[in-house]
């Protein structure tokens, strides 16, 4: 493990996409980071809403201590227990292990358009994703801007989702766990349940998001089944517009971090016809019951806060 002193440094931010998404150089994670140059983080985090790095080796006490930057660690998830002997901060995603349980091949827990659990009451406010092994070619992951998707609808659209709420469980519309697996053992028995605002403000920089997707939102409340789904068909078309996106390839010792609160991404769909194996490690951050643009706030129906 690094022991260098902090240090004050200058990054080098280069954004890779129109709306969202820069890759960050001139700083080494390994180390200690000095506290103005963790504050360029966290307002490069703010301003584009996902970071990526290259080249930077880390074992999990460094990955952990880099996580911190952005707020306090949790514990890996509610539901998931694939956590590294003595790393209970961290969610190993392991292409071997999903197969084992699953009996066919799955290169994520999740590959499709999500933010991280937001069937918590206070979703994590940041996730960070550290590359160990990755296929030569494929396995891309895709960040959608979920800002840019709320203020390119029509003004009346945005006018009737900024009063609107919608439930939040694990699989969405949809069961979407492996059946007779331990997280649909879990999800059933132990199950966690929101009501976010539709349209999202974020606590720091105060824009508003579409706070939905296909992997947790569930209905409209307050609508029969047949026009929460067509609404919510319509904004989960909106927030996979490509003209949102971008998507990124993985190397080894690549590291993603993003705002949990501004976007949703997409595991890759690309492998399961090839004999690949990929690994990394996630982490999450403490994140904070949602505000609507109503002035409202979330209400949970199932689950405790997930706490650091």
């Amino acid at each position: 493990m690094s022991t260098a002193t902090a240090t004050s440094t200058s990054l080098d931010i280069a954004p890779i996409a129109g709306y969202l998404g820069a890759e960050v150089s001139g700083v080494t994670l390994a180390d200690e980071l000095a506290p103005d140059t963790a504050e360029q983080l966290r307002n490069a985090l703010f301003e584009y809403k996902v970071l990526f790095f290259r080249d930077q080796p880390l074992d999990h006490t460094q990955h952990i201590r880099f996580s911190r930057t952005f707020g306090k660690v949790t514990p890996a998830h509610p539901y998931e227990d694939k956590a590294p002997e003595g790393f209970p901060e961290i969610l190993e995603v392991d292409s071997r292990k999903y197969a084992a349980k699953a009996g066919t091949k799955s290169y994520s827990y999740a590959n499709f358009w999500h933010s991280d659990v937001t069937a918590l009451i206070n979703p994590p406010a940041v996730t960070t994703l550290r590359a160990e092994l990755v296929p030569e070619i494929g396995g891309d992951t895709t960040w959608t801007d979920l800002t840019a998707a709320y203020a390119n609808l029509p003004a009346s659209l945005q006018k009737f989702l900024d009063g609107s709420y919608a439930e939040h469980r694990f699989g969405g519309r949809a069961p979407r766990w492996v059946e007779g697996s331990e997280s649909d053992r879990k999800a059933k028995t132990i199950p966690i349940i929101s009501e976010h605002p539709v349209v999202r403000v974020h606590p720091v920089t105060g824009a508003r998001a579409l706070f939905v997707s296909p992997g947790f939102t569930s209905r409209i409340v307050g609508l029969n089944a047949r026009q929460s789904d067509r609404i919510l068909d319509l904004l989960f078309d909106e927030i996979a517009n490509p003209a949102y996106t971008v998507r990124i390839n993985w190397t080894p010792n690549s590291l993603g971090v993003w705002d949990n609160r501004a976007t949703a991404h997409l595991a890759p769909t690309d492998l399961d016809h090839l004999d690949v194996v990929r690994v990394l490690y996630r982490t999450t951050i403490e994140g904070d019951v949602p505000l609507g643009a109503d002035g409202g706030s979330s209400r949970s129906i199932s689950g405790d806060p997930f706490l650091a």
